[in-house]
């Protein structure tokens, strides 16, 4: 049987990085969130929180808009 989650228990393994992006840049979750609903991905401040904390499943919808905000590749995002 498949298991959907990280050997940590996580369900994405890009939190950890888009949390290190968003501090890099030094916008809080509220900001991300506004930011990237003005590119059309409806997320809010609780979202990016729980993406963060590994609380989240992530798609490739928000891979992509989330990569194209910060200006990285989807693959740097995964690692």
């Amino acid at each position: 049987m498949f298991i959907n989650k990280t050997s940590d228990g996580k369900n994405n393994i890009c939190g950890e990085n888009i949390a290190r992006l968003r501090k890099s840049k030094k916008i809080s979750q509220r900001e991300l969130a506004d930011r990237l609903q003005v590119l059309g991905l409806d997320v809010d401040k609780n979202a990016i929180q729980r993406i963060e904390a590994g609380k989240r499943f992530v798609t490739d919808i928000d891979l992509k808009a989330i990569s194209g905000f910060f200006g990285v590749s989807v693959d740097s995002l995964l690692q």
